[in-house]
């Protein structure tokens, strides 16, 4: 293992022990030292990679959001409406079911979101929430289509992220989310063998 890779895999290993102390303690409650102890390093290995829990906590959020962000570009290059919202929310609940410890924590944790709000400015301008409204609303939705898209983004964040459903299998919880979603946007259901 080279240099580059073992600092690769120290600094994957922190934000996976940091994720699961955040989840027990809260982004608050986690300290520096809680983090090195959980992966059997010193502080000052902490340290290395970042200089605060506040970048921790940001790198923990980062993937999501990047992958949020590319959902988004995705869904605006498809050709039709129908295309741009079914590619935004079949994406959107894709990345829900895979990233289920970090909703749970964004939904509990003031901590995460804060540092979450702070970061969801995204390079292209309007935040991923305002992007993510257009692509299902349109560009100048009304009041009933903007809070409808409100409701379901945080609905099925808050969902997705619930511990009661924490024990639910990822294709059970993806059908029943993108259902929700389908629902409340008013989008025919799929119909298996693609009818729809």
């Amino acid at each position: 293992m080279t240099a580059g890779t073992a600092a690769t895999d120290t600094r994957s290993r922190l934000l996976d022990a940091a994720l699961r102390l955040f989840s027990e303690h809260g982004v608050e409650g986690t300290s520096l030292q809680m983090i090195a102890d959980e992966l059997g390093v010193t502080k000052a290995a902490v340290y290395y990679h970042f200089k605060t829990k506040d970048e921790i906590t940001e790198a923990v959020a980062a993937p999501a959001l990047q992958e949020l962000d590319q959902i988004i570009e995705e869904a605006r290059t498809k050709r039709s409406r129908s295309a741009q919202v079914d590619h935004a929310l079949t994406g959107f609940v894709e990345l829900i079911v895979r990233q289920r410890p970090l909703l749970g924590l964004y939904n509990s944790d003031p901590g995460m979101q804060r540092v979450v709000n702070r970061t969801f400015q995204a390079p292209r301008g309007a935040d991923l929430k305002t992007r993510m409204k257009t692509v299902l609303a349109g560009e100048a939705p009304s009041l009933s289509d903007a809070i409808m898209v409100h409701v379901v983004f945080t609905g099925l964040t808050m969902a997705g992220g619930a511990p009661q459903y924490a024990d639910i299998d990822d294709d059970t919880l993806r059908e029943h989310l993108l259902d929700a979603g389908r629902r409340l946007l008013g989008r025919p259901r799929k119909r298996p063998g693609g009818a729809g």
